[in-house]
Parts: structure tokens; sequence; C-alpha cells
């Protein structure tokens, strides 16, 4: 996801003087509305009559009314959402806060929990949990068809306290079980390291509240911690399903020295933005270092825009597999003390005017996973933005072909997990990207036109 806020969280404790009123005081009250609004509404205030005068047991009107605006944001887009109680406390955990549970990131498809990205070092990620997969049961008991936030409920609790998933895989005949240890999960938006041949690994697992700071941060630990000067820099997105606009933008910053990074264009004039460099860090940090960033299916969003920058700029040689195709912005309205709207409010645009909406970023070097043995078939039937119900249309259709070109075998790529793993190599993409660093022995790579 990629969302604005405008407001802090402190608008919750604020009174709002233009809050919506979300149930009707009385009938008189509610046909007053009706008779200013177009002859549609109309058919929403009868069929509220009708269900209350006629259903079969009794119905509550906050019942009614929650499922009128489910029904309303639900004809939108799949990103757009009512958020109140627990959804938006969901939210704000998954900017800047810790809780006790499995560690995934999962959205409802098709009446379906699907997990969009297990966080890295999780118990989730530990037990064998992938992007893609579908959760079906909890501790036996069928999902099925549940609100994501029960669903959700039922997978956090206590740290150490076990629970058994049942999940289907994409490219796998059966369903299988998986036992997870629950654990705290303390959010750790970025993780660094210092690979042999003095370059630098940094891992961006989700904008969250100060990545961009963070980043820099790794980055300056990295360069006081090699024998020498860095020759090289790896930044993973993958799997990175997004988050925080604003972090995307000065993250991007931080290794770009001139020129847009993104624009963000929606109905009215004040949802149209243009983000540029030298906002938030002078200079580029990194200057000399070839770059590689990593991205798959996973990347979305924010982790898009970040690719998407580097890429167009040139800074950034960009591997992996094409991502997911998120390019839309939500920005969080609030309604009342406690309720909020998070809607789809605006469309992005990498600096060279391109959408992902439905296409993503496409790599410069496909790479595939081959380290992971279900990655090919998960690949295969991997679904993006594109595939899910209600989607926005990208402004430039996506060709066919173009989508389809990264389903096809390379003949670069034909070891087995089995053979990579008797190499001792667990992650072939970052294996790939390390090797591809050290051959140019710290020259520029990502300097050719597009």
């Amino acid at each position: 996801m990629t969302f604005r806020f405008p407001v802090a969280r402190a608008f919750r404790a604020a009174a709002l003087c233009t809050a919506v009123a979300l149930v009707p005081a009385t009938t008189a009250g509610f046909a007053q509305v009706e008779s200013r609004a177009s002859p549609e509404f109309a058919k929403l205030f009868a069929t509220y009559q009708r269900i209350k005068a006629s259903y079969v047991d009794p119905v509550e009107d906050d019942v009614l009314i929650r499922g009128a605006i489910d029904g309303m944001l639900a004809a939108l887009d799949p990103h757009s959402a009512y958020l109140d109680g627990t959804a938006l406390d969901r939210l704000e955990t998954m900017i800047d806060g810790n809780y006790q549970g499995l560690g995934i990131s999962v959205q409802m498809e098709e009446g379906v929990v699907k997990v969009v990205s297990p966080f890295k070092g999780s118990p989730a990620e530990s037990a064998g949990i992938k992007a893609g997969d579908y959760i079906t049961h909890i501790d036996g008991k069928l999902i099925y068809g549940l609100d994501i936030n029960d669903a959700v409920s039922q997978m956090r609790g206590p740290a150490g306290s076990p629970i058994e998933l049942t999940v289907v895989r994409p490219g796998r005949d059966t369903s299988f079980e998986v036992s997870v240890t629950r654990g705290l999960i303390e959010l750790e938006p970025v993780t660094s390291e210092l690979k042999s041949g003095n370059i630098g690994y940094i891992s961006v697992n989700e904008f969250s509240a100060e990545v961009g700071k963070d980043v820099a941060q790794a980055l300056m630990s990295l360069q006081n911690e090699a024998t020498g000067r860095l020759t090289g820099l790896v930044l993973d997105l993958r799997r990175n399903p997004g988050g925080s606009l604003d972090e995307a933008v000065t993250l991007s910053d931080l290794f770009l020295t001139s020129g847009q990074i993104v624009s963000q264009r929606g109905r009215s004039r004040r949802d149209t933005i243009y983000y540029d460099a030298e906002s938030a860090f002078p200079g580029d940090a990194a200057a000399g270092l070839p770059m590689i960033v990593l991205i798959d299916e996973g990347s979305a969003s924010a982790s898009e825009i970040v690719a998407g920058a580097l890429q167009d700029h040139h800074r950034a040689l960009i591997m992996g597999e094409r991502s997911f195709g998120k390019g839309s912005v939500q920005t969080l309205l609030p309604l009342t003390r406690d309720s909020a709207l998070k809607l789809t409010t605006a469309r992005y645009y990498t600096p060279s005017g391109r959408s992902v909406q439905e296409g993503g970023i496409a790599p410069d070097i496909r790479v595939p996973q081959l380290s992971d043995p279900d990655a090919e078939r998960r690949q295969r039937l991997a679904l993006r933005e594109s595939d899910l119900r209600g989607h926005l249309v990208g402004e430039v259709a996506a060709e066919d072909e173009a989508l389809e070109r990264d389903r096809l075998d390379d003949p670069r790529f034909q070891l087995t997990a089995e053979q990579l793993e008797e190499q001792g190599i667990e992650d072939f993409q970052l294996d790939y990207a390390l090797r591809t660093l050290r051959r140019t022995g710290g020259t520029a790579i990502a300097v050719r036109d597009r």
C-alpha cells in the first residue's frame, strides 16, 4: 500500500466539527437528505426500509449502514476501505507499532486470507510461510468468509503460544499444515549487512516512519565498517508491500541529486503533487557506488516508487521479478473520533511519466529466485494488481506481450534449488546481484538509456 497521512494519529482524540453521521436519527431526517440527493439515493433508502420492515430477523441500523458503506467502497477499488476500531489500530501498528503474533501482512481475496508478505525474521517466515500463500484454517477451524479483522485477531496471540495454519500454495496440488509459535513482532523496517568484497546490503521491509533516515544511518554504518571504501550497494525491496508515500520520496531522495522523484495526479488540484529530489537529503549519499535494487512480485506501491525513480534516473540497476503493479495512492480521511476512510485519491507516475498501475516495474535484468523450489510455480500463478477484482485501470494499457515476456524461460538460469543448496547459496537473487557488483569492480552499471 501507499498511504498519505494528512492528519496525525492525534485525529482520533480530537473532536471533528464536520464529523459524518453514520446512522440516521429519524426517518424524517433521512427523507430530507434523500430529497436533496440524486434519484439513485431513493433506491438505497427504499432498500433500507424494506429490510427493516420485512427481513426475517430484526436488523440494527449500524449493521445496515456499515454494510452500505462497505458496499460503496468495494464498488470503487480493492484498496479503499472504511476503518474503525481494530482495523484502524492495525493500520497504525503497520506504520510504527509492535505486537504479538505471526508477523505477516495479509489481505482478503474472494473470502480467503492471502499472505501479502511475511516480515523478514518473523515466526511466519521462519516456519516457511511465503508471499502468495492462502490460509484456509486456523487450528483446524475454517476461516473462509471471515472479516479480515476477525481473521487477524485469531492469528494474533501471546508470544510463545502455538498455532496451526492450513495453507494452500499456488503450484502445489494439496494443502499442508504449518505449525507456528507466535512471537513478539518488533517491526524492524531496515536491516543491513556488509557482504564480502565491501558490498553493502540494505533491506527495507516496509515504508513505516523514519525509513529514509534509517537507511541513511545504515549506509553510514556500512561505510564505517568497510575496510576501505564500499564497492557497491544492494537495496532489497523484495516482499515489501509499501507504506508511506513520504518515506518512499525520502528514500529515493537519498540517492538522487536532481529531478523529479514521483508525481501523483488526482481528481482535484490539491491531489496533484510533484515530488522533487533535494527536498530531504542533499546530494547522493552513495555517490560513485554502483547500485542494484532487488524487486519481486511482492514489491508494491511505495517500493515501486523508489524502484521507478532510481530506474528512470539511471541511478540503479533493477533486478529480480516484475513488481506488483499498484500505482495508486490512498489517503486517510477522518470521519469521527475513531473512524476514517482509506480512500484512493490519486495515481502516481515515475519521473519519465510511466504509470505502474497494472503493469508494475519491469526489472532491467529478470532473475528468478531459483533457490526457492516453489518460486517458479508461484511466479507463474502469482496474482498482481491487474488480477484483483475491481482494480483501477491504468491510463496506459499494459501490453499482454510485455507481461508474458517475464514468464519465458531464460537459459542462463537453469540450476535447481537442490544444486544451489549444495553450493551453499540460500538466496539466488541476492547472490546474483552480489556477483554482478563484484564483476563491475566499482564501476557504474546503470547509466544506459532505456
